[in-house]
């Protein structure tokens, strides 16, 4: 996270009666648990909602803490407009602040065992066809002066199904084209390599050959893709980047970076590639995550069914 969303909420937190467990734990979570920034941030969010609605009922110490006040407060978020995603991840921060206050010796029991976490729906992501894909592709204009990082960008999304933070991390050093893949850190920092196809590798070495040297400036670094003012492009500037040709390519209106990691995984699955080689190229920890686009794909389904099927 940027210094200034941290200390925008670390400043909320500190107002707050529990705020300063609440900042150590934030902390510990930077410094031994090494998640994302992006998930740092979310959790300390969660929080400080959590401890607003604690110091609403006058719990001025974790050792004050029911688990009925747990279960009061996410039973009040799963009644507003929270999803059911954004509910079931702040019990994961408050059940993962009880535990790091037990182990700080705050308190004798974190009680999490008693904590219920809610249910969600199991929603299929959305999946763009091949030729819809394509046309995303080609959707930047050769006329345009940023094609070449643009065209390079798409081309890296669809092809290794990056996150959007993971791409925008990306190191000119990371990508290694005599042998086609690149490196990236994926959620908790961990490393992982994902083969790069022929058309993404010479999207690259044209934006780095014709774009990037006048895009660069002294304290630019080695990041990959620079905006027009030499900083590294940020993931959100990717997402508004994305969503511009989708527009332009006529896409879905709810088509997302997030999207062309599906599409990646799908395409890959229906073009027969096993479950197991997707999970590791997509930085999964459980193969339960990845099976969900074997649902995706229906051709392939049908496929199964008329192989196997005893009467197809």
């Amino acid at each position: 996270m940027s210094s200034i969303q941290r200390q925008s909420v670390t400043a909320e937190l500190r107002s707050l009666p529990l705020g300063s467990t609440a900042i150590a734990f934030l902390d510990y979570l930077v410094v031994e648990a090494g998640l994302s920034e992006n998930t740092i941030l979310a959790y300390g969010r969660d929080l400080r909602g959590f401890l607003t609605y604690c110091q609403a009922h006058e719990i001025k110490t974790l050792a004050h803490l029911k688990p009925r006040v747990v279960q009061g407060y996410v039973h009040e978020q799963a009644r507003g407009p929270n999803g059911e995603n954004t509910v079931k991840r702040a019990l994961v921060a408050i059940r993962m602040l009880l535990r790091f206050a037990k182990l700080t010796g705050l308190i004798d029991d974190d009680g999490a065992g008693v904590l219920e976490t809610p249910k969600t729906w199991y929603r299929l992501p959305v999946v763009c066809s091949k030729q819809q894909v394509a046309r995303l592709l080609g959707a930047p204009s050769p006329k345009e002066p940023f094609y070449h990082r643009d065209r390079a960008m798409l081309e890296i999304l669809y092809a290794t199904g990056v996150r959007a933070s993971e791409l925008a991390e990306l190191c000119i050093s990371d990508v290694n084209f005599d042998c086609g893949y690149l490196r990236c850190l994926g959620k908790g920092r961990k490393e992982r390599v994902i083969p790069v196809g022929k058309a993404a590798v010479s999207a690259i070495r044209d934006y780095l050959v014709h774009l990037r040297p006048q895009l660069a400036k002294p304290g630019s670094g080695t990041h990959l893709l620079l905006s027009r003012t030499g900083r590294p492009l940020t993931r959100i500037e990717i997402w508004r980047l994305v969503k511009k040709y989708a527009v332009r390519a006529g896409m879905p209106r709810n088509l997302t970076v997030h999207t062309l990691r599906h599409c990646f995984a799908t395409h890959l699955l229906s073009g027969g590639a096993d479950l197991r080689s997707v999970q590791e190229m997509l930085g999964h920890v459980d193969v339960a995550t990845t099976q969900i686009y074997t649902h995706v794909d229906h051709e392939r389904l049908r496929k199964i069914h008329k192989e196997f099927h005893p009467r197809p």
